[in-house]
């Protein structure tokens, strides 16, 4: 299973050439198996973007969920479960959102496709790949 984090999100959807071309050929190989995932947060955060024209999403939000659950990728809901996980984590970091991705990645022991340096400077527990390479 993979985690994509918000901005891989946006990047593979907008075939976005930040993306790299390893980080595409594992998301490419991840969503044969049915294993791209997503946590329900990055959604909101995307909206709240696009809101705040930080980006622009091809149609409205509600419809580009749509079409991507269509498509293919998961949604993990943000439970308690995961909600707990990410309070507890040991870090000065505050940003919920990135302690929510990150909480779903190690819930379900997935690789999290990030290019945020802090993330990908996190702690010895999370799996993790830069979504530039």
């Amino acid at each position: 299973m993979i985690v994509l984090d918000t901005h891989t999100l946006l990047w593979m959807d907008g075939d976005d050439q930040s993306l790299g071309k390893k980080s595409r050929s594992i998301i490419d190989q991840a969503w044969k198996k049915d294993v791209v995932t997503v946590n329900a947060i990055s959604f909101w955060e995307a909206s709240m973007l696009a809101q705040r024209r930080r980006v622009e999403l091809p149609t409205s939000v509600e419809a580009w969920r749509w079409d991507l659950l269509y498509a293919g990728i998961r949604e993990i809901p943000l439970d308690g479960r995961i909600a707990l996980l990410a309070s507890s984590l040991d870090s000065e970091h505050r940003d919920p959102v990135d302690r929510f991705i990150i909480a779903t990645a190690l819930h379900h022991e997935a690789l999290l496709i990030t290019a945020d340096k802090v993330l990908l400077d996190w702690g010895p527990d999370l799996k993790r790949h830069d979504a530039r390479i």
